[in-house]
């Protein structure tokens, strides 16, 4: 058989694929939040995956996470436990607020426990002027590597300490609602002494990217999550409800100052009006505002509160709209996983990790991979199918150049799959 008559094969079966993809109906997005409704979406079995495959997959990537020989989380004694950055060698407020979100999701009150044990143990001030704010990040053994908090720590212990109270109540070994309400309370107490303020800034209502220092005066988009605080307004039950729903749209504005129209890209950072910030010196060097690795879990972020809240939902569907066909248009296999928030190519890419298990460069990060793939709640593309199918074949495991992160991009991957196959949902009070 000749090379032309090869290419023709080969264009013809290539345009049958592309029509097949093409007829296939847009996935719709619901229309109210499951605040409302107490309904969540399993794209997965919309999408003709059988139950029984979904299950399964899900307890397949949590065990990855949680268990296997890659795992990041860590048994200490007999009632503790901590979440690994591996590759970092610590233990980051980041890590084990999630841990703890996915186990009172997955309803495992054990780990659950243990990791909120080891957190007020080792992370959380005692006293001082920081008193109820988690040092970010530890060393394994529970010894402090920085003193000062990151605000998103502190977002997602309250909230996942809510819904533990919601889940199992308060009158066991631990009284969630009373942890979290003692975070709230202890942060709106500050006053700037020793120049600590609260974690959420009271004149815009917007979150800071730490409440200490010159992070008191911007942001990290990745840490809004406006849904958050309407679940605060409903059960954290300490007579600021009217604040936190104030808290909730000012969010939602926020973001979309902070997003490109035209791409849907953010900066990892940026100021309370969504403007760009000069950013600290990174490797030697100050690099330009871009999207990089907090900026992808923007779009997951925003997933869940169009899941839970729909309060935004025209813009927020655009908004998936327009970053699945950004990063569509550079390719669904080889997208890389920085850019400059306008598109174009970084002309430094932010090393990931440090020391010995530093990755250097961009690669098609399966994290992004799966915040892409979430951002298909909130989508009504012909195309969002095709990221929710990469998600689903993915695999964390070494990338060519060797680089392996099973924290971030796990965490990721295995919040993706909840999200998607309908596990990640508001925990009202049991009835």
């Amino acid at each position: 058989m000749s090379n032309r008559s090869l290419k023709t094969i080969f264009l013809a079966v290539a345009c049958c694929l592309t029509f097949a993809a093409s007829a296939q109906p847009s996935l719709k997005p619901w229309k109210k939040g499951g605040l409302e409704t107490g309904q969540y979406r399993n794209v997965f079995a919309e999408m003709g995956y059988p139950q029984a495959e979904i299950d399964a997959r899900l307890e397949k990537i949590y065990k990855e996470v949680f268990c296997g020989p890659n795992k990041v989380y860590f048994e200490v004694g007999d009632d503790m436990a901590y979440i690994s950055d591996v590759k970092n060698k610590d233990a980051r407020t980041e890590g084990m607020s999630y841990g703890l979100m996915i186990a009172v999701q997955l309803g495992k009150k054990d780990v659950f426990d243990r990791l909120w044990r080891w957190s007020k143990k080792y992370m959380q001030h005692q006293d001082g002027p920081m008193k109820g704010y988690f040092a970010w990040s530890l060393n394994p053994d529970g010894t402090h590597r920085a003193e000062g908090p990151a605000s998103d720590g502190e977002l997602y212990f309250v909230t996942a300490l809510i819904f533990a109270s919601n889940r199992w109540g308060n009158d066991g070994q631990i009284n969630y609602l009373a942890e979290a309400q003692n975070i709230l309370n202890l942060s709106w107490s500050k006053d700037g002494t020793d120049g600590i303020k609260p974690f959420i800034d009271k004149e815009t209502h917007l979150i800071t990217f730490t409440p200490e220092g010159r992070g008191v005066g911007y942001t990290d988009p990745s840490y809004h999550l406006p849904a958050f605080y309407e679940v605060w307004a409903r059960w954290a039950y300490d007579g600021r409800s009217d604040f936190y729903l104030a808290c909730a749209q000012a969010s939602r504005e926020y973001l979309h100052k902070s997003i490109n129209a035209e791409t849907g890209l953010n900066p990892d950072t940026n100021n309370f009006d969504g403007s760009f910030i000069e950013t600290p010196a990174f490797f030697g060097r100050r690099m330009k505002p871009a999207f990089r690795f907090d900026s992808w879990r923007v779009p997951m972020n925003i997933a869940l509160d169009y899941s839970w809240s729909c309060a935004d939902r025209k813009w927020q569907t655009n908004y998936a709209n327009t970053i699945q066909a950004f990063f569509y248009s550079k390719g669904i296999d080889t997208f890389a996983d920085q850019y400059n928030v306008d598109g174009t190519e970084v002309d430094f890419a932010m090393p990931a990790g440090m020391g010995e298990m530093q990755g250097k460069g961009t690669r098609h990060s399966v994290g992004l991979v799966s915040t892409l793939a979430a951002a298909t709640l909130a989508a009504d593309n012909k195309i969002s199918r095709e990221f929710v199918e990469r998600l689903w074949n993915s695999k964390n495991e070494p990338y060519a150049d060797g680089y392996f992160d099973a924290y971030y991009d796990g965490l990721l991957r295995l919040f993706a799959f909840m999200h998607l196959s309908g596990n990640y949902r508001v925990i009202e009070p049991a009835r």
